[in-house]
């Protein structure tokens, strides 16, 4: 999966991968710390869409770069910050599709993978299966 980030005004996004199993402790904590969730409840939290947890997650990855980046100074217009999944992430949607869906469901399902799949980015660094980006 990846955050990608594109402020008015920003000719090309900014993308990271964001991967939760690969955030550092330090990290982890201090998210934990600015959300008051644990860090499985924020993983979840980012995916569902909680503003806060995409700016903590936006922060983390902002700071990364820039080490003197202030929380209070991280504001976006929600249509500037994103997650996609990757094409590996979509194919393994794909593969628990078909085996678990059956007749107009899967057709349905796989069609619209299928769309995601030709717009997605692919994760060429990403070895083995893509993992879902949550924490347990």
């Amino acid at each position: 999966m990846f955050l990608i980030y594109q402020p008015e005004g920003q000719a090309e996004p900014t993308r990271w991968r964001y991967n939760p199993k690969k955030l550092m402790t330090l990290e982890r904590e201090d998210i934990e710390r600015r959300t008051g969730r644990n860090f499985s409840q924020f993983t979840t939290d980012v995916l569902q869409g909680n503003s806060l947890c995409r700016r903590a997650l936006l922060f983390t990855f902002l700071r990364r770069e820039h080490a003197k980046t202030r929380f209070e100074d991280v504001d976006f217009a929600w249509d500037a910050l994103k997650l996609d999944y990757s094409r590996q992430e979509w194919q393994r949607f794909r593969e628990g599709v078909l085996e678990n869906q059956h007749g107009d469901e899967l057709a349905n399902s796989l069609a619209t993978i299928d769309k995601a799949m030709e717009d997605a980015y692919d994760d060429v660094e990403e070895e083995g299966k893509a993992q879902l980006p949550i924490a347990d």
